[in-house]
């Protein structure tokens, strides 16, 4: 059994607890699935994902139903039974010893917590084997949609690195979890993202990228260990956006625009840049929508 055939054997075992969330998934199951004995399954599949696949269907489970719990008004014993809990009290000793603290209690006052929000296995494979940042071999001529938005003051939970200036480097130093902390909470404007701060922003030791996620001025929920609530005044951003791609080229996806940027004069639109108004963001690259990235401008004078 080479690499390729395990990774393909977990990811089938990924799609299906995914398709059958709301249903009991049992390890034979999954081993049909997967093609192998029960032993052989689970033990792949905890190398792959880091967990049993009973952790891992718990875990997936409890995040879903903290994001019910977050976003409707439903009884805590109406989620843990749409979600293959057998009673209130087992839910809620399992969703207590996930987040650290009780659904009932998590739903009045929905601060942020850690979900979990695993990568498919066969997506990570394929991000580690794509190679570096040198990829624009291509010449193809491809759209790139630019639009200018105005952002309000705003504050930022964010998380820093310690020397990071990209997305690769940053998950090495704080991990690849922070992204599911930042989608947890309930008070965000937009989605969260990744930044690179201007100077006046990065602390003495701390990293130039960090990902974060915008929220109101009046936001007063807490803030977990090892996050930080800055504020952001007012910005102009321009706004780069890539047609839709395949999700096997996100890395040429990025380079395309970073290409099509450095050759870009924003005073075709009456602006400067202004690299030191505002962070430089980037969105999630989603292949469906296009990448997309943010610069801050000024408008001339």
């Amino acid at each position: 059994m080479n690499q390729v055939e395990t990774i393909i054997a977990v990811q089938k075992m990924q799609d299906y607890i995914e398709d059958h969330i709301y249903e009991e998934i049992t390890l034979k199951q999954l081993s049909d699935v997967a093609g192998y004995s029960s032993w052989h399954t689970a033990r792949i599949f905890k190398d792959l994902t880091g967990r049993t696949p009973f952790d891992y269907i718990r875990a997936l489970r409890l995040t879903r139903a903290a994001l019910v719990l977050r976003d409707e008004k439903r009884k805590i014993i109406d989620v843990a039974l749409d979600f293959v809990f057998d009673s209130h009290e087992g839910f809620t000793r399992a969703f207590s010893k996930e987040f650290g603290l009780a659904p009932k209690r998590y739903s009045q006052n929905t601060p942020p917590i850690q979900l979990f929000m695993p990568e498919r296995v066969f997506d990570t494979f394929r991000a580690m084997h794509h190679g570096g940042m040198n990829m624009i071999e291509k010449k193809t001529t491809k759209t790139v949609f630019v639009q200018i938005i105005e952002r309000p003051a705003r504050k930022v939970l964010l998380k820093r690195g310690i020397k990071a200036t990209e997305y690769f480097a940053y998950c090495e130093e704080v991990g690849c979890d922070v992204w599911p902390m930042l989608t947890s909470v309930k008070e965000a404007i937009y989605e969260p993202i990744g930044m690179w701060l201007p100077e006046d922003l990065i602390k003495n030791g701390t990293s130039q990228y960090v990902q974060g996620v915008e929220l109101p001025l009046d936001y007063n929920n807490a803030v977990p260990d090892g996050y930080e609530l800055i504020d952001l005044p007012p910005s102009t951003m321009m706004i780069f956006q890539g047609e839709p791609y395949n999700d096997d080229d996100f890395m040429e996806a990025i380079g395309e625009i970073w290409e099509h940027i450095e050759k870009f004069d924003p005073n075709i639109y009456g602006y400067n840049w202004a690299p030191e108004a505002a962070p430089r963001f980037q969105l999630a690259p989603m292949g469906y929508r296009g990448y997309i990235e943010a610069r801050p401008v000024v408008r001339v004078n």
